[in-house]
């Protein structure tokens, strides 16, 4: 039995405008699945395949109640590339962000509905993750974390300190799931969050009965009667499980 991380999640006040921008953000394809939802794709694939890593938009009554710990990294090339990325990104309507950084490398932006982003220096490690070179979640202990995320999907566990956690697809490809070292405690939910889905010929009840072993929790966000399950993992952060594609 195996899980794997498919797709990122993200709550919007306005899926189709933030979907257009996201989409020129990354080169994406864009296409829906049914009103209020924006599915982003890589060009030359469709979801789900196992090669690839995708983005949901969706649209919910109030996005600002839920907070920004889970955020984007993106890649670049050269200090060249980064530059130009930034400008244009700014075109499309992203602005400078301040959370602290300090003088960094790296630049900090938020997007047109306010979500936090950083396009990051040329670093070798990201060389070959495409535009996404990590999706990144603030956490408290980053050990545990990677403990459970490492049991829960059949990523590759590829670095571990108490500040930080690394892994990626056993393909090695797509971006890095990060957890970094953070202060603060989670009190609401959060805007971005991951979603999960079995292999083909895999039980999702089974998967969520493991989950649930190591440590996950349900969670009732008001979804109803959906094909998908939400849970947190131990810190709090929701997450689904996908029904069989």
């Amino acid at each position: 039995m195996a899980l794997r991380l498919v797709q990122v999640n993200i709550k919007a006040r306005d899926d189709s405008a933030l979907g257009a921008f996201w989409a020129e953000a990354l080169g994406w394809g864009v296409s829906s699945e049914g009103p209020g939802v924006t599915n982003l794709e890589p060009e030359g694939f469709a979801w789900p395949d196992p090669d690839a890593f995708y983005v949901d938009l969706v649209t919910v009554p109030d996005p600002e109640t839920v907070k920004y710990r889970v955020h984007l990294d993106l890649a670049t090339t050269s200090a060249a590339h980064q530059a130009e990325l930034v400008a244009r990104l700014k075109e499309l309507g992203a602005t400078p962000a301040d959370v602290g950084q300090g003088d960094v490398p790296w630049t900090v932006l938020a997007d047109p509905e306010g979500n936090v982003f950083c396009v990051l220096e040329p670093r070798e490690i990201y060389r070959d993750t495409g535009p996404i070179a990590a999706v990144v979640v603030d956490c408290a202990d980053p050990r545990a974390m990677a403990r459970f995320w490492d049991e829960a999907m059949d990523w590759t566990l590829h670095e571990v300190t108490d500040d930080h956690a690394r892994l990626r697809s056993a393909k090695g490809v797509g971006p890095y799931l990060e957890f970094l070292r953070t202060s603060g405690v989670k009190t609401v939910w959060n805007r971005v969050h991951l979603d999960l889905l079995p292999y083909p010929g895999d039980d999702q009840a089974a998967e969520v009965a493991r989950l649930r072993a190591l440590g996950a929790t349900d969670v009732n966000l008001g979804q109803g009667d959906v094909p998908w399950i939400v849970l947190a993992d131990p810190e709090g952060n929701e997450f689904c499980v996908l029904g069989p594609s």
